[in-house]
């Protein structure tokens, strides 16, 4: 049986994106005992939304497979520290970089400080996102639909922009979309959408970019426990959150780092335009 916890303890958090130190239990995002084979030596990634969950899991994992990673955060100050001392941990050198990805100025004053940095940009993972339950269609203001994109699509577009001129051959870029691209979710009306136009992102750029040999592909995580879950749901919805997956519980970030991992190594080397699918057991056609 797997040790994972099955429910959690009653819990809500008034701002997104969260704060992964509130949480109870701690997501798994350490990737403690993830076993390393240099597969990602001398690449250099840059990260949205690293601070805590799955971007955490994908920094802390990519250092640990010989990276350089950078990573960019919201507000979420010492969430990102904890996420840069395990990444010097790993033994590799780390940038964090705060701000709000809605704005195409930060993301190519991000770009630019990645490769003055580092020398270069290998792979791009646009992991930022958020959520806003609302029950009802009419109930999503102007204003939080917008937000939503801004976040979810305007800021992948603007990472991916500014990041083109320093891709090349054999690099990679990989989107976070979602289960519910797939499956939908009737409270979350405007972040499926933003999940399910990342998806047709994905194929459509993987296409534009086969001349250049830069891949394109994303991972579409299922129920994982990370902190934009009590930053989005009531403590009732928490409790039980992910009970109802086929393996009927949630998923940890480092169950979902590998994906990202594989994804960005040279052992993808024939993929691109595909979505990987960590999600506790739904099966999804496409």
């Amino acid at each position: 049986m797997s040790d994972k916890p099955t429910s959690f303890a009653r819990q809500h958090q008034a701002h997104q994106p969260g704060d992964e130190r509130k949480m109870q239990p701690q997501p798994e995002s350490f990737m403690k005992d993830y076993k390393a084979a240099g597969k990602l030596t001398g690449k250099i990634a840059l990260v949205s939304g690293g601070d805590s969950g799955i971007g955490r899991a994908v920094c802390i994992g990519f250092a640990k497979e010989g990276a350089q990673v950078a990573f960019i955060y919201k507000d979420e100050d010492a969430d990102a520290e904890i996420t840069c001392e395990h990444i010097r941990k790993a033994g590799a050198p780390v940038l964090a970089i705060k701000g709000d990805i809605a704005s195409a100025e930060f993301c190519r004053d991000t770009v630019r400080k990645t490769v003055a940095e580092f020398g270069g940009l290998n792979v791009l993972v646009n992991n930022a996102a958020e959520q806003h339950v609302q029950e009802d269609i009419t109930d999503i203001s102007e204003a939080q639909l917008r937000q939503t994109f801004d976040t979810n699509i305007f800021g992948t577009f603007f990472l991916t922009q500014a990041a083109m001129e320093h891709l090349s051959d054999g690099d990679s870029i990989i989107n976070t979309t979602s289960i519910v691209a797939y499956r939908g979710k009737s409270v979350l009306l405007d972040y499926a959408a933003t999940k399910g136009a990342l998806v047709a992102l994905t194929r459509s750029l993987a296409g534009s970019l086969t001349e250049r040999n830069i891949r394109v592909n994303a991972v579409a995580p299922g129920p994982i426990w990370t902190p934009l879950i009590p930053a989005s749901f009531s403590a009732d919805e928490v409790e039980n959150f992910g009970a109802s997956s086929p393996m009927g519980r949630a998923g940890q970030p480092d169950e979902v780092a590998p994906s990202y991992i594989f994804l960005a190594s040279n052992d993808a080397s024939y993929m691109t335009g595909q979505v990987l699918h960590p999600n506790g057991g739904t099966v999804i056609g496409g």
